[in-house]
């Protein structure tokens, strides 16, 4: 990776934070697909962006406040499976697993998101309540 540009992005891609998920959060682009909204989110709890997560969570299924934990500490996305949530399409789901670690100990969230696109611009809805 090219010092000038960065660390690497907390999402698993390749690219450095600056090129991959920032632009997202400092509101210069908007995710192309339900999975790159998922791991932009990922990259927000990592960075303790609440805004972001604010912002990108549907309205109709928001908290009113959303918070970063601080004693959580990310250190991996796995990004499970994918359906729909592309360019052309105004569903998606995302399943992955996110593993951090919290009072020393590491743990994972294995989830199934659901994500809906709103007036062009990809949100995080809810988590599909099924038995993964």
């Amino acid at each position: 990776m090219d010092e000038l540009l960065g660390p690497p992005c907390p999402c698993g891609s390749a690219e450095s934070y600056r090129v991959c998920c920032g632009p997202f959060h400092h509101g210069e682009l908007q995710a192309r697909s339900a999975e790159e909204l998922m791991r932009s989110r990922y990259t927000a709890f990592a960075y303790g962006d609440a805004d972001y997560l604010f912002r990108t969570w549907h309205p109709r299924t928001r908290p009113v406040d959303v918070t970063v934990d601080p004693g959580i500490t990310w250190t991996g996305l796995q990004v499970i499976d994918t359906v729909a949530g592309g360019p052309d399409d105004d569903r998606g789901e995302v399943e992955f697993r996110a593993m951090f670690e919290s009072a020393g100990r590491a743990d994972s969230l294995h989830e199934r998101s659901r994500f809906e696109r709103r007036a062009g611009r990809w949100f995080y809805l809810d988590p599909v309540t099924d038995d993964l």
